[in-house]
């Protein structure tokens, strides 16, 4: 199983760019799409299914904001929308598809980069969401969350962490959940195949050298429970890919 999480910051936009080309390279079996800005009825979805793929949309009731959808070459057994939290739901971010004993997640979480309500927003979803994944494990053991978690853990997962250490998504409160969380029974794919520093999935937009130089952060994940650790193959980050202010991250998970 080939996993590909990539927020696209607008599927149209991405479209544009030549996202269906770069999905016509067969980059994964299933791909996880976040911030798509956009419904169903808003994109050609023949494109789609003439590369055969099954999809799944999950959008933000606000037109043109966040939102989140999975293609997949493989059928999913069950589709749910959401997780039945009502704020979060109303804002398309979470959608979950299960593949035999696999539950499949993509999630895309807050950001606080626009002031304090957004920032107790944020801190609020994250309690809330580590509750509900507590549960669902019980129930699912087997589990792969992926997504925009909109936080770099550690200090080796930012250009800068001196520079941004009162800067959202580097926050105290934020990287503490984040350890929090992968203690709970939670593996960091990428970092568990790659140790060393270096490697970023989003570059702010305003500096155009900032990409180019490679000065990112690390906030695009694909964790997995520890009952799934086994069959962990590989997991990488593809910032050559570029129809976004972030890139894909990639995983492949072995059959047992």
């Amino acid at each position: 199983m080939r996993i590909i999480s990539y927020n696209v910051n607008g599927i149209r936009a991405a479209i544009k760019k030549g996202f269906i080309d770069w999905l016509k390279t067969n980059p994964a079996d299933i791909i996880c799409l976040q911030e798509t800005k956009a419904t169903q009825g808003d994109v050609d979805v023949k494109q789609l299914e003439a590369l055969g793929f099954y999809h799944h949309w999950f959008s933000a009731q606000k037109k043109g904001y966040s939102g989140v959808a999975i293609f997949s070459k493989i059928k999913p057994d069950h589709i749910v929308l959401g997780h039945g939290h009502a704020a979060s739901d109303d804002e398309g971010r979470v959608i979950q598809l299960d593949f035999g004993d696999i539950r499949l997640i993509n999630a895309y979480f807050p950001s606080g980069t626009s002031g304090d309500i957004r920032q107790d927003f944020k801190y609020s979803w994250l309690a809330e969401f580590q509750t509900y994944l507590n549960k669902l494990k019980k129930k699912y053991p087997k589990i792969i969350l992926v997504g925009d978690f909109n936080i770099a853990h550690n200090e080796i997962d930012i250009h800068d962490p001196k520079g941004n250490k009162k800067s959202s998504g580097f926050l105290p409160e934020e990287r503490d959940w984040m350890t929090g969380f992968l203690k709970s029974g939670w593996v960091d794919t990428f970092r568990e195949c790659h140790p060393e520093p270096h490697h970023y999935s989003w570059w702010s937009q305003r500096f155009p050298t900032v990409r180019l130089n490679n000065k990112g952060w690390r906030i695009d994940y694909i964790a997995i429970t520890e009952a799934l650790k086994k069959q962990l193959v590989d997991a990488t980050i593809y910032p050559d890919v570029k129809h976004s202010d972030h890139c894909p991250v990639y995983v492949e998970l072995k059959e047992i």
